[in-house]
Order: structure tokens, then sequence, then C-alpha cells
């Protein structure tokens, strides 16, 4: 089972805001995660970002690997 950390989408049309989760590769982008790590609200001004330092170390030492939207924001929160 190969692990990624990404994005959920979530919310109504126009109001959007996304879910850090931890899930299997094959899983579709809103289905079945195996955890939550964070949040992420790009309509606030400035955006907001929630994330679970000690989830997503746990995820990343495991080999999960993070796309590249989600590399970008554990990278602004200090995460590797």
């Amino acid at each position: 089972m190969a692990v990624v950390l990404r994005l959920k989408r979530m919310g109504a049309n126009k109001k959007v805001f996304f879910r850090i989760v931890a899930t299997d590769k094959r899983n579709p982008r809103d289905g079945r995660f195996i955890e939550e790590i964070g949040y992420y609200d790009p309509k606030k001004n400035p955006a907001l970002v929630k994330v679970d330092k000690e989830k997503a170390v746990y995820w990343l030492k495991n080999g999960a690997k993070p796309s590249a939207t989600v590399k970008s924001l554990l990278k602004k929160e200090g995460i590797k």
C-alpha cells in the first residue's frame, strides 16, 4: 500500500476548503482516507493552514509521499 499526503476538497461551491489527509494513492481524491493531519483554507486572507506536526512527521518517516501542494504547505509550516 502506497501512502500519500494530499488534499481532500470540502465545502460548498465557491466556499472551498481542504483537509490534509494520509490516504492510499489508489483512493479517489475525496474518498476514503487513513488519517486527517490538518486543514488548509485558501479563502481566508492570509490563507489559513493548520497541521498536526507530529502526525505529519510520523507519516513522512514511514514513507508517505506528499503531493506538490502539500509539500509546499508543510515547508511553510516548517516541517521537513
